[in-house]
């Protein structure tokens, strides 16, 4: 059924994979160990829900709304975030599995990845001003023209950004982090 309003539910273990769950609200709502992998929510507008422990790979999220939405203990893989609407998009990861997701062309400002797997995610021309990659992996993730301006990266690892073709003015990076930096230089850092 579409454009159903669900307001403070929780959805706990519900095995809903490869549905069609489009154009429906769901404001102030918990999600517990639930599989929607592989479903479509396009449309979909979630305001102030956070999922834990569920299996969201592949999800589709055309013009969906996804406003202030936490995801703990997550399977996001395979995701593209740029097909969401940017207006309001904020969003917080933490123990996430976020490989081969999108978030290109979005507006991620403060946006918190927590002890998350980002192997071979786009950032190509997003604005993570002052984001936080606290522990995360950041293997083969692509930084084409991103504004990583004020971000912290200093406990981020195996990333590879160029610093002439992306935005790092005052981020923070660790000495062991510096590599990630000078690799388009074929240097040895010691």
């Amino acid at each position: 059924m579409e454009g159903q309003l669900h307001t403070d539910k929780i959805f706990e273990k519900v095995v809903y994979p490869n549905q069609e769950i489009k154009n429906r609200e769901f404001e102030n709502c918990m999600f517990k160990n639930c599989d929607f992998s592989g479903s479509n929510f396009s449309g979909t507008r979630f305001t102030d829900c956070t999922f834990i422990g569920c299996n969201l790979a592949m999800v589709k999220l055309g013009h969906a709304t996804i406003n202030h939405v936490e995801f703990k203990e997550c399977k996001l893989t395979g995701i593209n975030y740029s097909e969401c609407e940017d207006f309001l998009f904020t969003v917080y990861f933490e123990n996430c599995l976020m490989d081969y997701t999108s978030f290109a062309k979005m507006k991620m400002a403060k946006t918190k990845f927590i002890k998350c797997s980002l192997k071979g995610v786009d950032f190509s021309n997003t604005n993570l001003t002052s984001a936080l990659f606290d522990n995360s992996d950041l293997e083969r993730a692509v930084f084409n023209y991103t504004n990583l301006t004020g971000a912290d990266l200093a406990s981020a690892y195996n990333f590879d950004i160029d610093p002439e073709i992306n935005t790092i003015k005052k981020a923070k990076f660790s000495h062991y982090g510096l590599q990630g930096l000078l690799t388009k230089y074929n240097l040895q850092v010691v």
